[in-house]
């Protein structure tokens, strides 16, 4: 049947109709008094959704976009950074800072496991002469089904004086992320994600403390100059032309996000976390990633011996119009993500269950009992 192609991956994630509606309106002209208004009422609300009073900005980019400007707008060619790196965009943000001329060094750890903290605070409390300028992490890798913890590793950072930059393009609506109360200094995110609106608008929320960094740095930036953006922010517009009509989606799907609440939207996403891991125990497949670190956007499954991952991908997508997430990189056939994030309900995850139970069984997996994922997803939300 057409048009009934549903995503489970962790971007782009499914539109509400609300969202979809005011992307077809007509577009308006975006230096008007109605755009500003729009500009103002989406500022405000990424505010509270971030949980700060500080920027954030609103760039026409994808959330590598963000992190790049991330980057630049607070650093000087030759300076250090430590970076973590624990998968694909882990891995990214030290080629990101390798390609502007940066000294990295890194923390890392194997894909599927989280960084470690302390490995953190010792390469910190070592750097006695402050050389380190900056920490970048991802919050929520996005390859792998891992929450690093942020908390944790920002609390060292605080403690040596340099910044704390982080990719947070699977976490911001999906998990709490307090940026004002952690005093976490620049934070990127993407509008493919828990906005739940098409991929194109990138957010990188700037602390003061970030913005005393701004003033002396010296990569090169134009288009991703954040100083641009938060001077034409005051003024509730933008410095080039935006995606207008993605503003519309975005106004829509922050107003539903408030009445929701974040409390309820963290909640609702832990839920379904829990949910799809017990699911998939049910089935006797493996996950790789473990309880306590696992990322409330995706969940990365390894299939049982003998099958490829792209072989159960390509039987949900045949037979039941759905999309899971393959592996990256060396992980290609090993593991295949199902998403949990953004505009993503109950009913969702037990579609995407009841149909991987039948694309297992379909390529003669006999490792569980027919229903078992699903009622093992049913039993998780009446105790919900």
């Amino acid at each position: 049947m057409d048009d009934k192609l549903m995503l489970m991956i962790p971007g782009p994630t499914p539109v509400p109709e609300g969202a979809l509606l005011a992307l077809s309106k007509h577009p308006i002209g975006h230096r008007s008094g109605d755009f500003f208004k729009i500009m103002a009422e989406v500022t405000e609300n990424l505010k509270w959704l971030h949980q700060t009073k500080n920027d954030v900005l609103i760039l026409t980019v994808s959330g590598t976009g963000a992190m790049e400007a991330g980057i630049i707008n607070f650093l000087s060619r030759g300076e250090k950074v430590l970076c973590g790196s624990n998968g694909k965009f882990g891995e990214r943000w030290v080629e990101v800072a390798t390609a502007y001329g940066l000294e990295v060094d890194t923390v890392t750890a194997e894909w599927g496991q989280p960084l470690d903290p302390e490995q953190f605070r010792a390469k910190l409390e070592a750097d006695t002469n402050k050389e380190i300028k900056a920490v970048i992490i991802t919050h929520s890798e996005t390859s792998t089904g891992v929450i690093n913890d942020l908390e944790a590793i920002n609390r060292h950072v605080k403690a040596h004086g340099a910044l704390m930059i982080a990719d947070a393009v699977t976490s911001l609506g999906a998990f709490n992320l307090p940026i004002d109360e952690w005093g976490i200094d620049v934070v990127a995110s993407g509008s493919q994600k828990g906005y739940m609106i098409p991929p194109g608008l990138g957010f990188v929320a700037v602390s003061d403390k970030a913005w005393e960094a701004y003033k002396t740095a010296n990569l090169p930036r134009y288009y991703l100059d954040l100083g641009l953006y938060s001077k034409s922010a005051k003024k509730n517009t933008n410095p080039f032309t935006p995606p207008v009509n993605l503003f519309f989606a975005l106004q829509v799907t922050l107003q539903m996000m408030k009445k929701e609440g974040l409390e309820n939207i963290f909640a609702r996403h832990q839920r379904l976390t829990k949910v799809t891991r017990e699911a998939v125990k049910a089935m006797g497949l493996s996950l790789f990633a473990a309880d306590e670190c696992a990322s409330p956007a995706i969940t990365a499954v390894v299939p049982p011996d003998g099958l490829d991952a792209e072989d159960i991908r390509a039987i949900v997508k045949k037979k039941f119009d759905i999309v899971l997430a393959g592996g990256q990189d060396h992980l290609k056939g090993k593991i295949f993500r199902i998403g949990h994030l953004g505009f993503v309900s109950d009913r969702d995850i037990l579609t995407a269950i009841a149909s991987l139970e039948a694309a297992l069984q379909e390529l003669g997996y006999q490792g569980f009992t027919s229903g078992a994922g699903v009622a093992a997803a049913a039993r998780v939300l009446a105790e919900s």
